[in-house]
């Protein structure tokens, strides 16, 4: 996503309630609820399954600029680089952005179906593709880079970024890992107010380890099988114990936006952004941004522009900012990207499904919580609760998903509901076996140990 860079600018913050008022005005009617769906892919040189460098004449620069020159996508720059494209259709629209190791993302138009979602992505796909095809990229759908090593991964020209990589081996030492060499895909969704706001957070965090296991997709890491089925889910337990998790405090009693600001104060910053430039403040405290004491701006307190662009550093399970954000699914094929909005939007966005997934999941105890979360990445649908395994939640979850989307009742021009884009997960479920079991099993016969057939396999 684009980052606030206004900063100084905008007018600094006069008390803490104002935070807690930031995210208060992203209450809405349920009749203005949207969706908004975000997903990250690789790029590949045809010719050799080389990674895509930002210069060069087939680089990631190259692929923007032809993407602005065929479809009227509008650039966005930082220090003389194309670093994302605007949507030419309007401001509310979406953008296409680089994550850290050029992972080229769709931040996704706020819609008001799946229907809508799935032809966004497929004229997204559609664009990329034929932009792609006249310079030789490809793009890729996997949770994690297959192939490359770190080393070959290459690194975009954006300012937050450096920062990042910077501090990141300083929490956690799989931090890198997850800024280059993982993609996913994610669903934001909004709620009413305080109450429902707190239902959906506890719902979706108790429920991401069985996202994480439906759409688990990144078993291979250099070229050979990595022991994990999600290990880009792997990567965040080892990222910044300080930003990442489950959130335990969510389920407590008197859980608000006030006690999430609290949380968010207690984060951690990366860096200030001001005139399009971002100071690295690494580690300082935004409390002493409140109150004008951090030492690399002395006397300058922050906006509500830092505290939204703040807010964009914190990477929990589900992330709260004007929406909650599905955060717990690797990237993938076509088909999975419009799964995972119609997956969440069944359970969400109906209230009886709202209702049963929480009466689901509302005696599970911290320790279950904590459980399936650490041990999810390599066991996936087999991981144990209970007297049995997540596979059986999964397949209740997926009823109550369903039946929140007929009830819904927002049909295409076919006449068909949104539960037709469930149905790559009903597959899952059919076979007990997640998408990275099923890649696993091509790589030891099928493709007999040749990890770049997958290029092919998995290429949009």
């Amino acid at each position: 996503m684009l980052a606030r860079d206004e900063g100084k600018s905008s007018r600094s913050i006069e008390s803490r309630d104002e935070l807690v008022a930031y995210l208060e005005a992203g209450c809405k009617p349920a009749e203005d609820w949207r969706i908004g769906t975000e997903h990250e892919k690789f790029g590949f040189h045809k010719k050799d399954l080389s990674p895509v460098a930002y210069e060069g004449p087939s680089g990631i620069a190259a692929l923007l600029k032809e993407m602005a020159a065929r479809f009227g996508w509008k650039p966005y720059e930082e220090d003389g680089h194309v670093i994302a494209l605007k949507d030419p259709c309007c401001d509310a629209g979406g953008s296409i952005t680089l994550e850290p190791g050029g992972q080229f993302e769709l931040s996704g138009a706020p819609l008001t179906s799946i229907h809508e979602t799935c032809s966004e992505v497929n004229t997204h796909l559609a664009q990329v593709r034929e932009a792609g095809d006249s310079l030789g990229i490809g793009m890729l759908g996997l949770g994690f880079s297959p192939k490359w090593t770190m080393a070959e991964t290459p690194r975009m020209p954006k300012g937050r970024y450096g920062i990042m990589s910077a501090y990141m081996p300083k929490v956690g030492r799989l931090g890198l890992d997850m800024m280059y060499r993982s993609c996913t895909v994610q669903v934001n969704l909004d709620f009413s107010g305080e109450a429902d706001m707190v239902k959906k957070l506890r719902v979706s965090l108790a429920l991401q380890p069985i996202a994480t296991a439906l759409f688990a997709n990144s078993p291979f890491k250099e070229g050979k099988p990595n022991g994990f089925l999600s290990y880009r889910s792997e990567i965040w337990k080892d990222t910044d114990p300080d930003r990442t998790g489950i959130l335990p405090f969510a389920f407590d009693d008197g859980m608000s936006f006030e006690r999430y600001v609290d949380y968010a104060l207690d984060v951690p910053m990366y860096f200030v952004a001001r005139q399009g430039r971002y100071i690295d403040v690494s580690g300082a405290s935004f409390r002493d941004f409140l109150d004008g004491r951090l030492e690399q701006i002395p006397g300058e307190r922050a906006t509500i522009d830092d505290w939204s662009n703040h807010l964009t550093t914190l990477f929990p399970e589900v992330r709260l900012k004007r929406f909650l954000e599905m955060r717990g699914a690797d990237g993938g094929p076509w088909r999975r990207l419009c799964a995972l909005p119609a997956f969440w939007t069944g359970i969400l966005y109906d209230t009886a499904g709202l209702n049963a997934a929480w009466d689901l999941v509302k005696d599970w105890t911290p320790e279950e919580h904590r459980d399936m979360r650490d041990n999810v990445p390599r066991s996936g649908l087999n991981t144990p609760l209970r007297d049995g395994t997540i596979l059986t939640v999964a397949r209740e979850v997926l009823k109550i998903a369903e039946a929140g989307l007929k009830n819904r009742a927002v049909l295409n021009s076919g006449g068909e509901n949104e539960t037709i884009f469930l149905e790559s997960l009903e597959e899952v479920l059919a076979v007990k076996k997640t998408p990275a079991e099923l890649l696993l099993s091509k790589y030891e016969n099928e493709w007999q140990g040749n990890i770049n057939k997958i290029f092919n396999a998995e290429a949009y």
